[in-house]
């Protein structure tokens, strides 16, 4: 460009310069303000309207990515569905890795996973699975009829000492083909599909390794199974102990694809650490939660949900006749559960979080009854004693006949399980009964107590299922290790029920014969069920799309882990 026209043009963007600082000059300061301020509020009003809009004519949607982080207390040992029937934590990242040929939906009822589909004989006793044949492994390999075969065989088998062989007892397991297996029972059982959800093995990772050495397998906590989420590492400390687990999504999954892509589980030694954790946001979620700890963490209530789900779980007294002259009298055992105010011990125990029972089943459930003596009755209790001798000594305590009404209660030390026994005990001594509360730890109880039916009184829990079979803990044939019948309960009529119950395949009419046997339980009361307590699951808010309702136990959080998103993004409205 020539030199003059260079200076023609900066003379003329000089003189636009100067006629607006001439322009500005015109105005003073406060009208200057004014009409920055003006201008202020006209383009953030245009750039609400702008967002508003957006908003408006657009949806947030769940979008893939994102790592979900969960703190827990406890270490892994076995990953590994055969074995991981005794540990949640065990449980939880089995329900991750691994897949079952059938899954249960939010009301209990089984659906397809690995099985494409299944068809049960007139008889209800043979039951043929088709496997849908697209399921690969975490290592590309197929899964297979054969897997399936070698899943369950190695459940029966009792070198594995798996804690589901009671279940596959009687079964018997043939494969047709490569992606067909049948399973013939000795005789109908309303609930053999419920054991179909367990994971399968690969069994060319797992048949060359012996009994003896199956649960030393370092395949436990490096897992090859094909659910969702594959394996991916572990942190251990100087002393070997688990850090932190790691997952990530399977991209070759044969079931919908999950928004999250990560999911990282990291162990610690105790709740109080947990918390901390979940305070210094080192997790999202905490596996689980005691009642009175939710206080604790409340003060972050606005970053965090706290979902809560029925669990089939229950808190009840085992009454062993056999070890209590004085708890071998019925008044005395129904006079202890009319003394018991279950609302009093949700409340001011629980914190609301559980619902008083009568017995194994919740709101819903097949034989569900809406019990009245859930409520005290005092008066009643006493009077009840009364009427049958037993008389208030000056101590308080009631004896008949040189029997004094006073007995030993067994119970572990986990904290909900021994307050809630000091309050039992003090809720008794109002009609005249002392319980004398003993607290050890779980394996003592378990090894030197309950297996050997060492204890007078147990105050301990029980774990069913949405769809109740109570033949495993009240039935006669249950009551010597390793059975669940925890009182030593025995009635040829309630046998009779319990027998017929697990052949009726119809929920109504089942439900018809679980409340005979509640009839029965409720004469004899051989154990007095308290409060089923809920599951408290803490998650960041950040963490959507959990879906609230019952499971069939905690690790049935998981369920729907698909649902689960953290990312999200934004499309116009259709």
């Amino acid at each position: 460009m020539p030199i003059n026209e260079q200076e023609t043009e900066l003379s003329s963007s000089e003189r636009h310069l100067r006629s607006w600082f001439s322009f500005v000059r015109i105005f003073s300061f406060r009208e200057k303000v004014i009409i920055w301020c003006l201008l202020v509020i006209m383009f953030g009003a245009l750039g609400y309207w702008t967002y508003a809009l957006y908003r408006h004519f657009t949806q947030e949607i769940p979008t893939y990515g994102g790592t979900y982080t969960e703190g827990m207390v406890g270490q892994p040992a076995y990953i590994n569905p055969v074995l991981s029937g005794a540990s949640e934590t065990d449980s939880d990242i089995v329900s991750l890795i691994y897949s079952g040929l059938l899954k249960l939906d939010d009301q209990g009822n089984v659906q397809p996973s690995i099985a494409e589909s299944w068809e049960v004989s007139e008889d209800n006793k043979t039951y043929t699975v088709h496997l849908k044949k697209d399921v690969l492994w975490h290592d590309g390999h197929p899964v297979e009829a054969h897997d399936a075969l070698f899943t369950y065989q190695t459940i029966q088998d009792p070198a594995y000492k798996s804690p589901l062989r009671q279940n596959w007892q009687g079964v018997d397991i043939r494969q047709i083909d490569d992606f067909t297996v049948t399973f013939t029972l000795s005789s109908p059982y309303f609930g053999f599909l419920n054991n179909l959800t367990v994971g399968l093995l690969p069994r060319h990772i797992w048949e060359n390794i012996s009994p003896e050495r199956f649960a030393l397998a370092n395949t436990n906590l490096e897992p090859i199974g094909c659910g969702p989420f594959r394996y991916v590492k572990t942190q251990k400390d100087s002393a070997g102990n688990v850090l932190e687990y790691d997952m990530e999504f399977f991209p070759k999954f044969f079931g919908k694809k999950p928004y999250i892509n990560k999911v990282n589980m990291l162990f610690y030694p105790s709740e109080d650490e947990v918390i901390e954790a979940y305070v210094r946001k080192e997790i999202m979620g905490i596996h689980s939660m005691s009642p009175e700890r939710i206080r604790d963490i409340a003060p972050y209530g606005e970053n965090f949900n706290t979902h809560v789900f029925s669990v089939p779980h229950y808190f009840l007294v085992f009454f062993n006749q056999t070890k209590s002259v004085a708890l071998s009298y019925d008044e005395v055992r129904t006079a202890l559960s009319l003394a018991v105010d279950r609302k009093a011990i949700v409340e001011n125990v629980l914190h609301g979080f559980a619902v008083p029972v009568s017995m194994s089943f919740l709101p819903g459930m097949s034989g569900y009854v809406d019990i009245e003596s859930q409520l005290p009755d005092l008066e009643r209790a006493k009077k009840i004693l009364d009427d049958n001798g037993w008389v208030v000594q000056d101590d308080g305590i009631r004896s008949k006949n040189g029997v004094k009404l006073e007995f030993d209660m067994m119970t572990a030390d986990w904290p909900e399980f021994s307050r809630i026994a000091d309050v039992l005990s003090e809720q008794w001594k109002l009609v005249g009964a002392q319980a004398n509360i003993k607290v050890v730890s779980v394996y003592d109880l378990g090894q030197n107590y309950i297996r050997p039916r060492e204890y007078a009184a147990l105050f301990f829990a029980q774990a069913t299922g949405i769809n109740p079979d109570i033949y495993a803990y009240w039935h006669s044939s249950q009551k010597k290790d390793p059975g669940l019948n925890l009182s030593l309960f025995s009635d040829k009529d309630a046998d009779s029920i319990l027998e017929r119950s697990r052949e009726v395949l119809g929920n109504e009419e089942r439900g018809v014969l679980y409340r005979q046997f509640q009839d029965i339980f409720m004469k004899k009361s051989p154990a007095l069920y308290v409060v089923s307590p809920e599951y408290i699951y803490p998650v960041d808010k950040k963490v959507q799309g959990i879906q609230l309702g019952r499971i069939e136990n905690p690790s049935g959080r998981f369920s729907h882990i698909e649902d689960w998103y953290i990312k999200t993004k934004r499309i116009w409205r259709q």
